[in-house]
């Protein structure tokens, strides 16, 4: 059975003055998920967004809001974003005392859930919540900047997070944050991920006058996704 991939934009990227209107656009141009990364200067050297944000842009569109938390601690600030409407809320296993608990606390509070490895960081935190996480994410760069490489040792670990997730027979999804770009994403997919944040490889891309002009970029993260089998 052939994956559905996803293209999730990380606003991170994008221009913050009119936030709105770059959502907007990017998902007219055929965005799945619009992709928040949460950062409090604290679990990752920089500060980002908060719940605030994502309740600004829950009413102005109907994709899924993919909220990834670099937050420590992370169980208090769950139901915020919840609440604020995300579909789906991420974190990091060092980010939290108790990592069973922050899944269900996440699922208890209405959204899908799911787990963030950092490049050095071991997939063996996955070993007894399979059945409670709906996606993996995998950052193929180290968290807290965006505009970096890909790291291209990320590959190997997303055909073990892909082994994992086909034997456990479950629909998990596979994301990859950090890096993607035109000239890599097939690599990506043909390692196994169907889910790719790119943020300044679609909005730095894609300036211009045109207020669709995002059309092109996704278009052509696209047409290197068809190409793998």
């Amino acid at each position: 059975m052939s994956r559905q991939f996803r293209i999730a934009p990380s606003i991170l990227s994008a221009n913050f003055a009119k936030l709105g209107q770059e959502v907007t656009d990017v998902v007219a141009s055929g965005a799945d998920i619009i992709h928040f990364d949460v950062m409090d200067n604290h679990y990752v050297p920089n500060l980002t967004i908060g719940p605030l944000v994502c309740e600004s842009l829950r009413p102005i569109t109907q994709a899924i809001i993919d909220v990834h938390l670099m937050v420590k601690p992370v169980d208090r600030i769950i139901p915020d974003f919840a609440k604020a409407g995300a579909n789906m809320i991420t974190f990091h296993p060092e980010a939290s005392e108790h990592i069973d608990r922050t899944l269900a606390l996440i699922k208890e509070s209405g959204c899908k859930a799911g787990l963030v490895f950092n490049p050095a960081t071991s997939l063996s935190y996955l070993d007894y919540v399979m059945d409670k996480v709906d996606m993996i994410l995998l950052m193929s760069v180290n968290p807290g900047f965006g505009g970096q490489k890909f790291i291209p040792e990320t590959l190997v670990k997303i055909r073990a997070a892909r082994q994992r997730i086909d034997a456990s027979g479950r629909d998990i999804w596979l994301e990859v944050d950090g890096g993607v770009k035109i000239d890599n994403i097939a690599e990506v997919a043909r390692a196994g991920a169907d889910v790719f944040v790119a943020g300044s490889a679609i909005f730095s891309a894609g300036k211009g006058a045109d207020p669709h002009r995002y059309d092109s970029v996704v278009a052509a993260l696209r047409a290197e996704l068809a190409k793998v089998a």
